[in-house]
């Protein structure tokens, strides 16, 4: 399997990108030595797409793909159905109901068999969650001291209003697809569908 395996944090400073929104505390002291100098069209097009692809972790086959299938959706623009598909991954959807601290655990999490959607074990990263299905976290891992120490992390962490979560239990519900107004990723999509559709 592919990885990214480039530094995160000097990766951010690059991409103009705060590192809260992969789930990570830190932040960079450092400014970027290009900061100021000006981009032409094609670089800010190609910028986007690479801030949206570092943020998922998505390589360029897959993103390709989903732009491909987002053409496709009957509803919505391009852009936004993107998005959307990209939020409604299954490691996505484990990071953003905090049982994951970034997207590559919740990735790790998914790839080690320890969730179930609606009562089947899927250990799919891209796996397509749909409205209704239930995630939940194996019983037998719930008490690893792992979970613990990921809840205790996220548990501040507000779970967005078309999600719901019970940590309790370590479940959650798709309650419906999000809209873009309720994805806080900082991407221009409309600029990712320019740079495609050249």
């Amino acid at each position: 399997m592919a990885r990214d395996m480039s530094p995160v944090l000097k990766k951010c400073r690059a991409l103009g990108l705060e590192p809260s929104y992969l789930g990570i505390d830190k932040k960079s002291k450092r400014t970027f030595a290009r900061a100021g100098k000006k981009v032409s069209e094609y670089g800010m097009q190609l910028r986007e797409k690479q801030k949206a692809k570092f943020i998922y972790g998505v390589l360029e086959k897959p993103f390709r793909n989903n732009f491909e299938k987002a053409k496709k959706l009957k509803y919505g623009t391009t852009g936004e159905n993107m998005l959307i598909l990209l939020e409604l991954r299954l490691d996505n959807i484990i990071f953003r109901m905090g049982y994951g601290r970034t997207r590559t655990e919740a990735r790790q999490i998914v790839d080690h068999k320890h969730v179930l959607v609606n009562g089947k074990c899927v250990n799919i990263p891209s796996y397509q969650v749909k409205p209704g299905d239930v995630i939940s976290i194996k019983e037998k891992v719930k008490s690893m001291q792992r979970y613990k120490d990921i809840l205790e992390v996220t548990g501040g962490r507000t779970v967005p209003a078309w999600l719901e979560a019970d940590h309790e239990k370590m479940t959650g519900t798709v309650k419906e697809i999000p809209t873009r107004e309720q994805i806080d990723v900082p991407v221009n999509e409309v600029l990712i569908v320019e740079l495609y559709s050249k």
